[in-house]
This record gives structure tokens, sequence and C-alpha cells, in this order.
């Protein structure tokens, strides 16, 4: 009997069937593990991925290395991922939004949603509009009053055309019925530098690009998403009525391949559920001002095609064209 199953099992890999059956029982990884991300080195994502790496690799048994491949609105590192082979050692650490907007963008090379097996949600920040000081209103309503009597008077800076602060921006023109002026600049240091000079009045963007010059009194923060990073004397985009803000922070995601096989996934994403539980991670996450955010691959799926098709009604209302 022993020699019948040897026999068969020889058969099977000379088939190349026996791949799942090695991955079942748990031989995944037997080399390094490539991730790519595909935003360049510092910034938001990058730093995480550096906390997460060494644990990760700590507990699958193997080296975690990572390869930043920036460009495109983060379209050529993922398209990388997308074509690299599904057996778990090159995979995609990124922003919500490669999924959310990358998709939305034309002409399209790759259907993102489709050519990705959700691993895991990592970790998430806080979007925070913030103004200028020169700015008189001192709340949310205020500065919509504001913005209603001077239409197309004020402006809002993001770090691109077709970026998350931009779209967050526009959803918040249409569900506050203000007519904010979007000025795009090339990357977000300009769009701060900018913003600090009063040359733009608004921004939306995530808590670490604007937080330390809030602190610093140099800007006023009159709303953030579901963190707040800022106390509890500013509130909420949903205590005003503007929940769909929320919809839009900025969440990081490990992702693999399409047909990944099912072990593999399910072992990436126990080793991640883990660690983000570990008081060192959870602590080196807190320094980025970012909370740990696991998901399961089923919860990161539903959220990632719900976020979609929220940046595509903004898109279509604000007439706005995304281009790689």
């Amino acid at each position: 009997m022993k020699r019948l199953f040897l026999k068969s099992l020889a058969m099977l890999a000379a088939t190349g069937l026996a791949a799942p059956l090695a991955f079942a029982q748990g031989s995944y990884p037997e080399r390094p593990i490539r991730v790519i991300v595909p935003f360049p080195p510092g910034g938001s994502v990058d730093p995480i991925m550096r906390i997460v790496a060494p644990r990760l690799g700590e507990l699958l048994g193997q080296p975690v290395v990572i390869d930043n491949r920036a460009g495109a609105n983060s379209a050529i590192g993922a398209g990388m991922v997308a074509k690299a082979a599904p057996d778990g050692y090159t995979l995609l650490f990124t922003a919500g939004s490669t999924h959310v907007i990358v998709p939305l963008q034309a002409p399209q090379s790759s259907d993102f949603l489709k050519d990705f097996a959700p691993v895991a949600g990592v970790s998430r920040s806080s979007y925070i509009l913030a103004v200028h000081n020169s700015v008189p209103a001192r709340t949310l309503p205020e500065f919509i009053a504001y913005a209603k009597a001077n239409p197309g008077k004020l402006n809002y800076a993001s770090s691109g055309v077709g970026n998350l602060n931009h779209l967050a921006a526009e959803l918040f023109n249409l569900r506050a019925g203000t007519k904010v002026v979007h000025v795009p600049y090339k990357g977000g240091g300009p769009a701060v530098q900018d913003f600090l000079a009063g040359r733009v009045q608004m921004m939306i963007t995530n808590v670490p690009t604007l937080q330390p010059h809030v602190d610093a009194g140099a800007l006023r923060a009159l709303a953030y998403t579901t963190a707040r990073p800022g106390g509890p004397q500013v509130p909420t985009f949903s205590q005003y009525g503007l929940s769909e803000l929320e919809s839009i922070e900025p969440y990081l995601v490990l992702l693999a391949p399409a047909r990944t096989p099912e072990p593999v996934i399910a072992k990436l994403t126990a080793a991640m559920q883990k660690l983000l539980a570990m008081p060192d991670v959870t602590k080196a996450i807190d320094t980025q001002l970012q909370s740990p955010y696991y998901l399961t691959p089923q919860q990161l799926g539903r959220r990632l095609q719900q976020d979609n098709a929220r940046v595509k009604e903004v898109i279509e209302k604000a007439h706005i064209v995304l281009t790689p």
C-alpha cells in the first residue's frame, strides 16, 4: 500500500498536480518572499511595510524582501504583481486606492479587481480636512457656509489628479454643496508647501501629512474620519452628516496574484492577524499615526468593491478623467 501511494505521488508530481498538495502540507514558504510596494520609500505606505516585513518573515520562517516600484499612481508596481506567478512568493503591499482608483483609469491595462487575491487588511489612517489659518471658519459648518458664500473663490490642494485626496475633496464638494476649486500638484510635498503658504485654503489628506502642521498651529483641523488624532474637540465627518467621507479614508492592504492557492493565502492572512496583534507592532504603527486594521480576505474583498463603486460615482458626477 505504501509503495502504491509513493508511486501515485510521483505521478502527481510529474503532471504538476502535486503543488496544491505541497501547499496543503505546509511547505510554503521555502524561499524568500518579495513584497512590491508601488510607492517610493518614505511617505505613508513604505514605512508600514518596513514594520511588518521583519515580523512576517519571522512567523513564516523566510525573509520578506521589500521592492519599491513606484510610478503611474501605483499601477506599475501593481501590474508587476498581477503578472507574477501565483505561488505566494511575489506579493503587493499597497494603499486601498490602488484597487479603488486604478480600475477606473483609462485606458485600462488590467482589471485590478480581478487580477488579485485579497490577503489581509493591514493598517488604516484617518483623513483630515484642514484649512489655512487665513480662513475665518473655526468649524466645518462655518467653512461650508463660507465656501458657499464664495463659490469658486477658494482652492484646495491635492497631490495629483485622481489621487485619493483629490477624490475625497470632490466627494466633500458633492455632499456639502460647495465649489472649492481643485489645484493639483506633482506630489504631496509641493501641495503642502503651498498650503502652508496660504496659496490654497483647504486640503483633505491623510493625518500623517498634515497633523504635525496642525499641532504646530500652522493649519486648523476641522474634521477627521474614523480615527480622531486631534482629540474629542475635533469632530468626525459623520457628526456633521458627512459619513461617506469615512469610506474614502486611506488603508493599506496585502494582496497576492489571482489564483494563488488557498492554503498559501490562509497561511499569509493567519500570520498577518497574529503580527498585527503584537504590542510592539501596534506601537510602531501608531508612531506612523496609523492603527492596525486587520481584515480577512473576504472582508477586504468586499471593502475594495464597495469603495470602487463609491469612487466611480464621484468620478462620474465631478466629471473627472483619470489617466495612468
